[in-house]
């Protein structure tokens, strides 16, 4: 895997996701490598994301390098998937990769299958920190 780009997370967003974490009997590949990209992470308030990184809830454009599809989904908790109708899970592979990554960066990360593909931040729709929604 090539070197992964810098990633910043939200507090909250880090604290809800590891809470759910910590509710899993079993960790999963995904689990897994989510919790690595959250240990590297730049942690800062909500406040203080910049209106270019991926938070929960955002809607992110996104590109995968293999197919060279573009994707717009809101990334969202798994609970959340039912009312979401765009929504891509944070437990996802390509949820996982999306979280604290900035417009124009891009991540190696695994997919089902094993396979590595690109996912690359095209743009970001809509972000709740940029609207002023903090605690969302």
């Amino acid at each position: 895997m090539s070197k992964q780009p810098a990633i910043i997370l939200s507090s909250l967003d880090y604290d809800r996701i590891d809470a759910l974490l910590a509710k899993e009997k079993e960790l999963s590949p995904v689990h897994e490598q989510l919790l690595l990209e959250m240990e590297r992470a730049t942690l800062v308030e909500p406040e203080a994301v910049p209106a270019n990184v991926v938070t929960m809830h955002s809607k992110v454009r996104f590109k995968l390098k293999s197919s060279g599809k573009e994707f717009e989904k809101t990334l969202c908790y798994p609970q959340e998937l039912a009312t979401t109708s765009d929504g891509i899970s944070i437990f996802a592979p390509v949820g996982a990769a999306l979280i604290g990554l900035a417009v124009g960066q891009h991540i190696d990360w695994p997919m089902p299958g094993g396979q590595l593909d690109q996912v690359e931040i095209v743009e970001l729709v809509d972000q709740p920190e940029r609207k002023g929604e903090y605690h969302r």
